[in-house]
């Protein structure tokens, strides 16, 4: 169990990259993985939405199963909350893609980027509070939603 455990909290061992840091390669990896679904539609909106509360009720409870084994709170080897918040960005891409695919996407790497490391309020005190593994896959669906509000106010003046 606890390979599967590690295979999915990673983003299939992802995490476990050094040559950058994980947390940047985990979101460059899941745009790639994520943005040919979402552009082509090669599922449904509500099936889309589906498996985003899948992955994310999943990430509950393998990122406690992980935390308990190794220890750790919210350790570098945990990715599958950046995923998560690159799936939220992804989820409203209708709405804020602006000029053409390739602006958007630089965007929404630098931008969700930004904002998880920063952790501007209220992921910051999400960060600090909430001990949990909900509230490690928080702090990075509030990066998330800055990054749809900013490209949203962008998407209206383009």
């Amino acid at each position: 169990m606890i390979k599967l455990t590690n295979f999915f909290v990673s983003l299939s061992f992802a995490g476990y990259i050094k040559i950058i840091p994980p947390g940047t390669f985990a979101t460059f990896l899941s745009i790639v993985i994520l943005f040919p679904i979402v552009e082509y539609k090669i599922i449904s909106f509500e099936i889309l939405v589906f498996f985003f509360i899948v992955i994310f009720l999943l990430s509950l409870f393998f990122i406690n199963k992980f935390s308990a084994h190794t220890q750790s709170y919210d350790s570098k080897i945990i990715v599958i909350d950046e995923f998560l918040g690159v799936y939220l960005i992804l989820i409203f891409y209708d709405q804020i893609k602006i000029i053409n695919l390739y602006v958007t996407l630089i965007l929404i790497f630098i931008l969700f980027r930004f904002f998880d490391i920063l952790k501007i309020f209220p992921a910051n005190i999400v960060d600090k509070k909430l001990k949990s593994a909900f509230g490690v896959i928080l702090d990075d669906l509030i990066a998330g939603i800055y990054t749809i509000i900013i490209l949203y106010i962008v998407n209206a003046y383009f």
